[in-house]
C-alpha cells in the first residue's frame, strides 16, 4: 500500500478506536489483560506522540513517556492523533527516519506502524465495548500479516533473542505456511527465523487475511482457521510470535 492509503486507514480506524473506548473507558480490555478502556487510550496516544517526536527530532524523545495522570484520556488521545497525522501527512514517505526496524530508515515505516497499531487497538477499543468488531479491509489484514510476520517476528528473533527466553534455542528448523488469502509466507521456526515465498511447509494455518491477522495477534481464537499438518508448530509459532509482540 503506498502512504496516502496508510493514512488514510490510520484516519478510520482512531476514528472507530475512540468511539468504542469512549463507552469502555472503566471496562477491562480482554485482550490487553489488566487495562481498562482508557488505559487503552493513553498506551495509544503514547505511542502517536514519541512518533511524531521522532519524526520531529529524528531522535527518541527523553524523558519519556509523559506523565499523563490526571489527564482526560479522550482529550489526549484526541491530541495525539491530530498530531501524529499531520507529521505523517506532511512529510515524503521516502524521507529518512530513525526507526526501531533497522532495514527501514524511513517516515514510511511510520506510516505503516501507525495504521497497523491503529487497527489492532480498534480491535481492543471493540472488544472492550462488547460491541460487534468492524471489518479489517483486505488490503489492511494482508499488509498487517506480512508485517507481523517479517517485522516482528523474524527481524526480532536476529535483533532482539533475549526476548524470546531462549524458545529460539528450541527450534529445528521446520516450516509453517500461513496463508492469508491470496497470499502465503514460508516461516521457517530456526534460532533465527526467516520468512520467504516459498518452501516446504510441516503444517500450515489457512483463513481470510482478516482472520489470519487476528489470530497471530491473539486477538481471535482458531475458530475461522484451518490447521493442517503438525498442530505443535502451529502452537509454537504463535507462542513466539507472543514473544515477538509484547
Amino acid at each position: 500500500m503506498d502512504h496516502a492509503t496508510y493514512l488514510a486507514h490510520l484516519r478510520k480506524d482512531t476514528a472507530k478506536l475512540r468511539a468504542a473506548a469512549s463507552s469502555a473507558l472503566a471496562e477491562p480490555v480482554p485482550s490487553c489483560p489488566g487495562w481498562t478502556g482508557a488505559d487503552l487510550l493513553d498506551h495509544v496516544a503514547e505511542v502517536f506522540l514519541e512518533k511524531a517526536q521522532i519524526l520531529r527530532l529524528g531522535a527518541y524523545p527523553q524523558p519519556w513517556p509523559p506523565d499523563l495522570t490526571g489527564k482526560d484520556p479522550l482529550a489526549t488521545f484526541d491530541a495525539a492523533a491530530t498530531e501524529i497525522i499531520a507529521e505523517l501527512g506532511g512529510r515524503d514517505p521516502a524521507d529518512q527516519s530513525l526507526t526501531w526496524y533497522d532495514p527501514d530508515q524511513t517516515v514510511g515505516f511510520w506510516g505503516r506502524r501507525m495504521a497497523q497499531e491503529a487497527v489492532i487497538h480498534r480491535i481492543d477499543a471493540e472488544l472492550a465495548a462488547g460491541v460487534e468488531s468492524a471489518p479489517v479491509p483486505v488490503d489492511l489484514a494482508t499488509d498487517g500479516v506480512d508485517e507481523v510476520l517479517i517485522t516482528f517476528l523474524a527481524f526480532a528473533s536476529s535483533a532482539y533473542p533475549a526476548g524470546f527466553d531462549g524458545a529460539l534455542d528450541t527450534l529445528d528448523g521446520r516450516t509453517v505456511r500461513v496463508e492469508a488469502g491470496a497470499s502465503s509466507w514460508y516461516v521457517t521456526l530456526a534460532p533465527t527465523i526467516t520468512v520467504t515465498p516459498n518452501g516446504t511447509p510441516s503444517a500450515t494455518v489457512r483463513g481470510e487475511p482478516e482472520a489470519i491477522l487476528r489470530w497471530l495477534w491473539r486477538r481471535a481464537d482458531d475458530e475461522n482457521i484451518t490447521i493442517e499438518g503438525d498442530k505443535t508448530l502451529v502452537t509454537t509459532l504463535h507462542d513466539l510470535l507472543k514473544s515477538a509482540t509484547q
